[in-house]
């Protein structure tokens, strides 16, 4: 996996954020409480796409920035060594920063 190889930190897979509704981000990074999501059918007329996919996941990423989540959102595009490298630094970055604020 690209996100190992450069060196990504450890993330939680499938993880169920919400306490009512069964809303899940596609990966978590607990110690930035960054919620990533990887947003598919961009270009076929996907989920994503449609009104009421889109109302959706409009709906579910403001309740998880509300419960203070950070809502990173990728296309598959982005799925790319020079973006992951820049996505993984910054969540280091932050790691870092909670560490020296305990």
């Amino acid at each position: 996996m690209v996100w190992n190889a450069i060196g990504g930190p450890p993330l939680e897979e499938e993880f169920k954020f919400h306490q009512t509704r069964r809303w899940r981000a596609d990966f978590y990074h607990p110690q930035s409480m960054a919620l990533i999501e990887v947003e598919g059918g961009v270009f076929s007329g996907g989920r994503h796409n449609r009104a009421s996919g889109f109302l959706k996941d409009a709906e579910k990423y403001l309740e998880a920035a509300l419960l203070g989540y950070r809502v990173i959102r990728l296309t598959s595009q982005q799925l790319n060594p020079e973006t992951l490298k820049r996505l993984a630094t910054y969540l280091l970055e932050i790691e870092n920063l909670e560490r020296e604020c305990i």
